[in-house]
Order: C-alpha cells, then structure tokens, then sequence
C-alpha cells in the first residue's frame, strides 16, 4: 500500500528527520523563483551559459542539473548549492535507507516531500537547494538525485576550467601521494584536475580513479580478477 503520510512509524522507514517536518510551502515549492524559471524545458540560458558535453545533455538529471546550475548561477549561489549537494551525497552514502526511500515508488509526493524537507532543515541546506529538492519529490525524480548530483559537479567544475576526479584507496592517501597524483592527472588532461577521495577497503592495495566516463583502475582487486580470468583461460 501506499505510505501512511501522516504517521513516522509502522510500515514504511521514514527516517527520524522526516519524521514531523514541516509541510513544503505550497503544492510546490518555487515561491522565490517562479515555477517556469525551475522547469528543465523552459529554463533560460545566458551567453556565459556553460557548454555542456553531449552525454549532460542527453540525460534526465543532466538537465535538471542544468536548470539548477543556471538559477544557482544567476542568483551568485553556485558555491553554497555545490557544498550542499555534496552534503548530499554524503548523507545517501552514509544511510541504505534515505536511498532506498528515494527510490521507493510506493512513496507519495507529499510524503517524500517531507522526508526531504525535514532532510534539507536538518542539514541546513540553502533555500534554492530545497526548493529544487522539492521539485524533484514533485516531479517523482527524486531517485535522480544522486546522478544531479554528480551532473552538477561536472558542469560546475567545467565553468572553473576544472575536471573533477574521484580516487578510491584501500588506505587514506598522505598529502604528499594526493599533490603526486594531482599533478600527473592534471598532465594527462591539460587543465586543472579537482581530487575527491574515498577509501574503498575492498580494492585492497593501489587506486581506482575516475574521470568523467573514464575509469583508470590499477588496484590489486583488478589485478587479482584478471589473474584469476586468465588462469581460467
């Protein structure tokens, strides 16, 4: 059945923040905007308008992530909505359960809505970031939120004249390893490379970096996967 919106226990995992938020203003929360301003199809583009690469484009979330970009843009808050999507994503690495709830289909608008709400209070989000987050529960594209996320870093970071990479270690990396690597990305790519790291005890030794759509994976769990293929052979 569908989740009971007015209880936080019972049958469905509304997680404890969302648990009493208070109501989203409206049907929709676009109040400070405008509701054709957060439309991904009508959005407008000015000439400093970041060109975005064809796969941003192509996408649903890129879109999205186009449409906030250019009202965080405009309004001279592309640096507070970029730290508070990180603060995002964040929070759905670190709990299954947000992530199952924005993927749950059995969940309705005002309920989701809620929960993020009651998430966007408690970690202190910008009124943008949780007026966009309210238009994804509108929307019923809140399981896009982690593929915004990262559709926003990517044209947020090409604006600066950057591209971000995120580098997974089986042990934290000492600063001296991070400028090293640092500086050979930035001698592959010819331009400034921003590093986002992660530690990954899984990959047991070396490095697994991603760029984009490329992957450079020379950890021993690769090593050992292809060893194992090969001795099948």
């Amino acid at each position: 059945g569908r989740l009971n919106e007015a209880s936080g226990g019972g049958l469905h995992p509304l997680p404890p923040f969302a648990r009493g938020a208070p109501a989203l203003p409206g049907c929709c929360p676009l109040a400070p905007f405008g509701r054709a301003k957060i439309s991904v199809l009508r959005t407008q583009r000015g000439p400093s308008r970041v060109e975005l690469s064809a796969g941003i484009q192509a996408s649903l979330a890129g879109r999205y992530a186009s449409a906030l970009f250019d009202l965080a843009s405009e309004g001279g808050f592309v640096s507070a909505v970029e730290s508070d999507l990180e603060t995002l994503a964040e929070a759905l690495r670190e709990s299954a359960e947000l992530r199952a709830l924005i993927r749950n289909p059995e969940v309705s608008r005002h309920a989701l809505g809620k929960v993020l709400a009651g998430l966007g209070e408690t970690l202190k989000l910008a009124d943008l970031t949780r007026n966009f987050l309210g238009v994804l529960a509108q929307n019923r594209r809140a399981s896009e939120l982690p593929a915004v996320i990262r559709a926003f870093q990517a044209i947020a970071a090409a604006q600066r004249g950057e591209v971000g990479a995120e580098v997974a270690s089986a042990h934290p990396l000492t600063d001296e390893q991070l400028s090293t690597l640092e500086q050979k990305l930035r001698a592959r790519e010819g331009r400034t490379v921003k590093l986002k790291t992660r530690v990954d005890p899984d990959l047991l030794g070396g490095l697994v970096v991603t760029i984009g759509s490329q992957r450079i994976d020379s950890s021993i769990r690769s090593r050992l996967n292809s060893l194992a293929q090969a001795m099948k052979g």
